[in-house]
């Protein structure tokens, strides 16, 4: 029998099925980036609830400090000056502004500390370095910066914003 040129060879072409190991190397493959999205995504869920957590920390901390000022009024001091051309003396008044009422009940209960740092500081004063209002600028950081020292050692620093001066006399 010739060939015939024109006859089509038939080809037949079976499809093996896929080994069995690839099945299960495809479904860990899907299973492991499943799990790599999920931790990435839970991470960074995680993260920015934090930050927000944060922020929102901060936002309670300003409105804490937003909230209506708290005073604690100190009464008068009148202390001589450092000698500079005869005998000279200050009688000062002034408020502090602090962050709380919780603020406001330990400068009281400290009162006796306050008012002995204070008039250490004060004393050393000569009436020119006090006169200008630089020097009172000065004075009013150095009393905020001496009430601010902790009462006992290990304590946070007392929270106190500002020296409000309501009297100031050299004489």
């Amino acid at each position: 029998m010739k060939a015939n040129p024109k006859a089509k060879a038939e080809v037949k072409v079976e499809a093996s099925p896929p080994p069995a190991g690839s099945k299960k190397k495809l479904l860990i493959m899907i299973t492991a980036g499943v799990l790599v999205l999920a931790l990435g995504g839970g991470g960074a869920a995680w993260y920015f609830l934090k930050k927000g957590d944060h922020a929102e920390s901060t936002e309670a901390e300003k409105k804490k400090e937003s909230g209506p000022p708290v005073y604690v009024a100190v009464e008068p001091f009148t202390v001589n000056l450092q000698p500079e051309d005869g005998e000279q003396y200050l009688q000062l008044t002034f408020t502090l502004q602090v962050g709380g009422l919780e603020q406001v009940e330990l400068i009281k209960n400290n009162m006796p500390k306050v008012r002995s740092r204070i008039l250490l500081l004060l004393s050393s004063k000569h009436a020119s370095e006090i006169n200008t209002p630089e020097g009172k600028q000065q004075l009013s950081t150095e009393i905020m910066q001496a009430v601010k020292q902790p009462f006992t050692e290990g304590d946070p620093e007392q929270d106190v914003s500002e020296v409000l001066f309501t009297s100031f006399i050299i004489q």
